[in-house]
C-alpha cells in the first residue's frame, strides 16, 4: 500500500491539470481524478510492470472519453435553478412524429394515380409539365388528379373521408 501511495501521490497534481484541461470544469475534473484514483487503487494488482504515470493517464483519459460519450447521448445538463423559462418551452416531439405517421397513413389510402401526382408535385417539387412527362399523361390530368388528391387527403386528415362533407354527388348510385 505504501509503495502504491508513493508512486501515485506525486502524480495527482498532473492528473488534475490534465483533467481540468479535458473537462473545462473544476468540479467535474476533480470528480474525474477521484474516479481515476479509485479505479487505480481497485485495479492496482492488474497493472503491468511499467510506467505508472502513463497507466494513470490512460485510465483518466478513458474515463473522460466515457463521460463525453454519456454526456452527448444524454444532452446538456441544466439544473432547474439555472434554467430559464425558455429551457422548458417547446413542442412535444412525439406529437409531431404521430402527425407525420398519420399523414403517411392517410396518404397510403389515396388511389395510386392521385398519390403519384401528389408526391411528384408537392413533395418532389416537379412542375405540372414535368409530372405529366413522368407519368405520361396530359397536364390537365395532372392538375385534376392533384386537385382530387389534395381534397381527399384533406378529408382523410379531417376525418370526413367517406362522409358526404362538402362533396357534391352528381350521380345517384342504384
Amino acid at each position: 500500500m505504501k509503495d502504491m501511495l508513493a508512486q501515485v501521490e506525486p502524480l495527482i497534481p498532473a492528473l488534475r491539470r490534465y483533467a481540468r484541461a479535458l473537462m473545462r470544469n473544476r468540479a467535474n475534473a476533480d470528480d474525474l481524478v477521484q474516479d481515476c484514483l479509485e479505479r487505480a487503487v481497485s485495479r492496482w494488482h492488474q497493472r503491468r510492470d511499467g510506467n505508472v504515470r502513463s497507466w494513470l493517464f490512460a485510465i483518466l483519459h478513458n474515463l473522460a472519453t466515457d463521460r463525453f460519450r454519456q454526456a452527448s447521448s444524454r444532452g446538456r445538463h441544466v439544473s432547474i435553478e439555472e434554467a430559464g423559462e425558455g429551457e422548458f418551452q417547446g413542442g412535444a416531439v412525439q406529437e409531431h412524429r404521430l402527425m407525420y405517421l398519420d399523414v403517411l397513413d392517410k396518404l397510403a389510402k389515396l388511389p395510386e394515380e392521385q398519390r403519384a401526382v401528389l408526391l411528384l408535385v408537392a413533395v418532389e417539387d416537379l412542375s405540372y409539365a414535368d409530372a405529366a412527362k413522368v407519368l405520361n399523361i396530359p397536364i390537365g390530368t395532372v392538375m385534376s388528379r392533384l386537385s382530387r388528391a389534395r381534397e381527399r387527403l384533406q378529408q382523410e386528415l379531417d376525418g370526413v373521408a367517406g362522409a358526404q362533407g362538402n362533396v357534391v354527388i352528381l350521380r345517384r348510385q342504384t
